[in-house]
């Protein structure tokens, strides 16, 4: 193929949600609802633990950035959608994708390696009490934090940059409603072997060790929580964890439904777009609703902070 008479890519379509029109407006107020469901969610959770000193502990730290991270990633795609969604307009640059494709998956992978230090608070909290406080100090918590942030930052550019060097001239219709690696790599009319085997690389190590080391706290939580006598103290033992194994399940079923079940009918492309919506869109709206409903301190937390906005409005008239 003589690559001198290919033009380039300059910019990119989104697929979007449907291809039906008359399903544009009622996607978006769908759309927008949720949105706005996260924003608020995420901010009321981040606000309680800001706010109420006795959720100051490295736990509540790591919730906070768990709802910060869930802020970032719905404004990653959500608001993109929702414009195209109401201009009819599905383009984006070659720049634009390139930037929304960094920071979408610097913050899935981020998310990914939190979880796995979420896992591993609670593993010493329910297996360690008594060492709990000597093991998880403020300055070890902020170190894991910010090398989970960092690992996931760092790992998005070795994605990004072995992307989008390859040679675009071929379709430019990514059959997703955000720029994600697979759909982009799919249309480079340049060998795609190092970028899929850097992705396979990287994303393996450092997906399955977060994986792992999710999987083996909660093995030994478990195991630990069964060894308990009395059915109370199995109660409160789980209940300090339940919140954040259901948000676990949730992701990571989630994305392996997304990332798994690839396939080429139309009709699958269009499945397969419906489906992602849940790992990028309603995951980080559930999250907040789970905590705030399992766990009994944080729903303390939002209601004190709720109710105290509210009975100064009314002292105000």
């Amino acid at each position: 193929m003589d690559m001198g008479n290919l033009s380039t890519v300059t910019q990119f379509v989104l697929m979007g949600l449907s291809d039906l029109p008359e399903v544009r407006y009622p996607l978006f107020v769908v759309f927008a609802i949720i949105y706005q469901i996260t924003l608020v969610g995420n901010g009321a959770i981040l606000l309680a633990l800001c706010t109420e000193r006795k959720l100051h502990t490295p736990m509540y730290y790591l919730l906070a950035n768990l709802s910060l991270l869930d802020i970032f990633c719905s404004s990653t795609t959500v608001p993109k959608m929702l414009h195209n969604l109401l201009s009819g307009e599905n383009s984006i640059s070659f720049l634009g994708c390139a930037v929304q494709l960094y920071f979408l998956v610097a913050l899935m992978g981020t998310e990914v390696f939190l979880l796995a230090v979420m896992a591993y608070d609670r593993y010493v909290a329910i297996c360690f009490p008594l060492r709990y406080a000597l093991i998880m100090t403020k300055v070890r918590c902020v170190q894991l934090v910010c090398g989970t942030w960092a690992a996931g930052f760092l790992n998005s550019l070795l994605h990004t940059v072995s992307t989008f060097r390859l040679s675009f001239c071929k379709s430019n219709l990514v059959n997703q409603y955000y720029c994600d690696i697979p759909q982009i790599v799919a249309l480079s009319c340049s060998s795609t072997y190092m970028a899929e085997m850097l992705a396979l690389l990287i994303g393996g190590i450092f997906g399955t060790s977060a994986f792992l080391t999710t999987l083996v706290s909660y093995v030994y939580i478990i195991c630990t929580i069964l060894r308990i006598q009395s059915a109370e103290g199995k109660r409160r033992a789980f209940s300090t964890c339940a919140s954040h194994l259901l948000v676990v399940c949730l992701f990571y079923g989630t994305a392996i439904f997304t990332y798994m079940r690839r396939s080429s009918s139309q009709d699958s492309l269009s499945r397969d777009r419906l489906i992602s919506m849940l790992y990028g869109v309603i995951t980080p709206m559930l999250n907040p609703l789970i905590y705030s409903l399992r766990n009994l301190e944080v729903k303390g937390a939002l209601t004190r902070v709720l109710c105290g906005g509210a009975c100064s409005r009314q002292a105000e008239h």
